[in-house]
């Protein structure tokens, strides 16, 4: 798993590569972790976590997704998942995480 943020007016994007699974899940927390750290230092109120080129989440994603949602909501920040993969679509509908988070089809902003 590989990730790169990148600073926008209106959000801090966060592309994700690879899997998050067993052996990258703490990573991909800390990423998460830098990616709000870097929305508040910057004023901007939005994360979007670009899910394009990542092919699997095991549980320890998801719950990393989940201790990132509080970071977020307690530093005011938005978090939305981007133009997941139909395996990502699948993982995310089936943990009922598409009703946590907003889901978009691109990366870019409407």
């Amino acid at each position: 798993m590989d990730y790169s943020l990148e600073r926008r007016v209106e959000t801090i994007i966060m592309r994700v590569a690879g899997r998050v699974d067993e052996s990258t899940w703490v990573a991909f927390g800390e990423g998460l972790s830098e990616a709000i750290a870097q929305a508040r230092q910057h004023g901007v109120s939005s994360v979007t976590i670009d899910l394009a080129m990542l092919d699997y989440m095991s549980s320890r994603g998801l719950r990393a997704l989940t201790v990132a949602k509080r970071e977020a909501d307690e530093a005011d920040v938005t978090i939305t998942l981007a133009a997941p993969n139909e395996v990502m679509r699948e993982i995310l509908a089936i943990s009922r995480y598409d009703k946590l988070f907003t889901i978009t089809d691109t990366v870019e902003m409407k």
